[in-house]
């Protein structure tokens, strides 16, 4: 499989990857039939994300997926971070392989789950919104040499 050299990076260094002391929210999100675990880690005043983390078991999109969607919400407004979208990730990776697309669903997903948890924890409406279907397979496992990192 061939990745963009965006992807290579943020999967070799990726960013804002860690568990967050004391977040305001958190968000997770997964794939029972491949195994990919998505965690967000939500920092947040004034209605900006101060700071944001991610953990990542998966394969390389996955983390990198996970790494560049903290990027592109650090310093946005909870209702800009909502609008990001999983193409955005993808965009911005430069591409991702079309078996590897619901690696950046799972960081849109993510992204969502937190901000709703957050919107709960302080007594807000959470937005309407509905997890996409995780269910699918990443095809031949032997094919994605980064599979099974944990970041």
């Amino acid at each position: 499989m061939i990745y963009s050299p965006k992807v290579m990076d943020h999967f070799r260094n990726p960013r804002n990857v860690g568990e967050m002391e004391h977040p305001d929210a958190i968000g997770e999100v997964g794939n029972a039939k491949c195994g990919d675990i998505m965690r967000i880690y939500l920092k947040v005043k004034d209605n900006v994300i101060e700071d944001v983390k991610f953990m990542t078991y998966g394969c390389g999109s996955a983390i990198a997926s996970s790494s560049m969607a903290t990027e592109l919400i650090k310093g946005k407004t909870l209702e800009d971070a909502w609008e990001l979208t999983n193409k955005a990730v993808a965009e911005a990776l430069e591409g991702l392989p079309p078996i590897k697309m619901h690696c950046s669903v799972l960081a849109e997903d993510a992204i969502h789950v937190a901000i709703n948890n957050y919107r709960k924890e302080h007594g807000l409406e959470p937005w309407d919104y509905h997890e996409s279907d995780h269910d699918h397979d990443h095809g031949d496992p032997h094919e994605d040499s980064a599979k099974d990192e944990e970041i």
